[in-house]
């Protein structure tokens, strides 16, 4: 199952921060709190805004392991926490990303935002 979503986000981010971010037909099956759809996590922090911790710790998760599929030499050094972006901009930045695409997955915001903290890095 690793091996699957590895080589699902590798295919998803080969192409780099160039290319317009879309939903995509996943090929993996997505698994934990983040599993869901936006429009779900935007109810929940809504209901429960504690919540948001669980689901920031399952995107820092999530983009963790988009770094370890990565090959040799591409975003090796990346901060998943910049000073300059940190965990509670990030936080909005998934709430933002999330309000204007409810139709769309978390894991695409969280896909959405490893490219913006791509970004982050080459500043």
């Amino acid at each position: 199952m690793l091996l699957i979503v590895s080589l699902f986000l590798a295919d998803v981010f080969a192409a780099g921060a160039s290319r317009p971010l879309r939903a995509q037909a996943q090929t993996a099956k997505i698994v934990g709190l983040g599993a869901t759809t936006c429009q779900r996590f935007s109810d929940d922090v809504k209901a429960n805004p504690a919540v948001r911790r669980d689901y920031l710790a399952w995107a820092q998760g999530f983009m963790s392991g988009i770094i370890s599929s990565r090959p040799p030499g591409v975003d090796e050094g990346l901060d998943l926490a910049p000073v300059s972006f940190d965990l509670i901009k990030q936080l909005h930045y998934l709430e933002d990303y999330c309000a204007r695409n409810v139709s769309l997955d978390f894991s695409d915001a969280v896909a959405a935002l490893y490219k913006r903290l791509r970004q982050e890095g080459k500043t």
